[in-house]
């Protein structure tokens, strides 16, 4: 959670708003059938999401050297920004294109099942395949709310409250297979609270993301596949500006300064695949300038 707000927190949330609504004027403009046709279509995606760092604390920052190599080894995203504080609507957001009135951290009722359009169930539609892993997660599939123990907390996973999810493709990240061959089409990468950088300092979610990753972002580029690296929020003082990361095959190595939000990776990776589009992606470009 985030502290309280201060003067300059109100006026970043305010000037985060404001870049939002810049982006969906935008959105509605650029919109046409060649921004699909530019996305190439991967064997196999993996987001990995961190937290609660804005793109200066990164990207560059002597804290972070592997995160900083893959951002300069490939496309670097530098006007990104979520879409609120706290943390969970903006998983929400980037998986189902809606906060789904969801404004705080706090563990979704049992009793309230999902049965809206998202990235899972629409891959799922279109013949592909998903899958989450989630560190600390107690079992796969499991839907409890936290772990105090492992780092685990669901507000980080959002997928478990989605009644068209199959809870079974939620995976602890013990499951995550050696012969990448065997990943989904599209999978999340979720560390615990610790490893995600949102209790522990920028250095162990960079090393984590090393030790875990770098074996698949080196074989992702030459084979046909990509990594995401993202963050939830920033730390509020940034203007919930974030780090997004693509690198693997088809990236054109760079920075980028398109303004985007969750919604535009979302409509991205819908784009990449054919599928159709969930809540605000469907009114939101794709990011089109970072492939070759």
């Amino acid at each position: 959670m985030l502290r309280r707000p201060t003067p300059r927190r109100w006026l970043a949330a305010a000037l985060a708003a404001v870049a939002g609504l810049a982006t969906a004027a935008v959105a509605v403009i650029w919109q046409s059938p060649a921004d699909a046709a530019a996305i190439p279509q991967y064997d196999h995606v993996i987001v990995v999401v961190l937290e609660n760092h804005g793109y200066p604390q990164v990207i560059g920052d002597p804290a972070a050297p592997y995160l900083t190599s893959l951002a300069f080894g490939g496309a670097r995203l530098k006007s990104f920004y979520a879409i609120t504080h706290p943390s969970q609507p903006n998983y929400f957001a980037l998986f189902s294109g809606s906060t789904q009135s969801v404004i705080g951290d706090m563990c979704p009722a049992a009793d309230w099942p999902l049965d809206k359009p998202n990235l899972a169930q629409e891959l799922l539609a279109a013949g592909h395949t998903w899958g989450s892993y989630n560190e600390g997660l107690p079992e796969q599939g499991s839907t409890v709310c936290g772990d105090g123990a492992t780092g685990y907390a669901r507000k980080h996973n959002p997928w478990f409250a989605f009644s068209n999810v199959p809870a079974s493709t939620g995976h602890t990240f013990g499951q995550f297979p050696a012969d990448y061959t065997q990943l989904p089409t599209v999978s999340f990468v979720v560390p615990n609270q610790c490893n995600d950088m949102h209790s522990c300092p920028v250095a162990t979610g960079d090393t984590w993301v090393r030790d875990n990753l770098s074996a698949y972002a080196a074989w992702a580029r030459t084979h046909n596949s990509l990594l995401i690296v993202t963050a939830d929020e920033d730390n509020g003082f940034y203007f919930n500006r974030i780090p997004v990361i693509f690198y693997g095959a088809h990236v054109r190595t760079g920075w980028f300064n398109g303004l985007y939000t969750h919604y535009n990776l979302l409509r991205t990776l819908e784009d990449m695949y054919g599928t159709s589009h969930a809540g605000n992606a469907a009114t939101t470009r794709p990011i089109t300038e970072t492939w070759e």
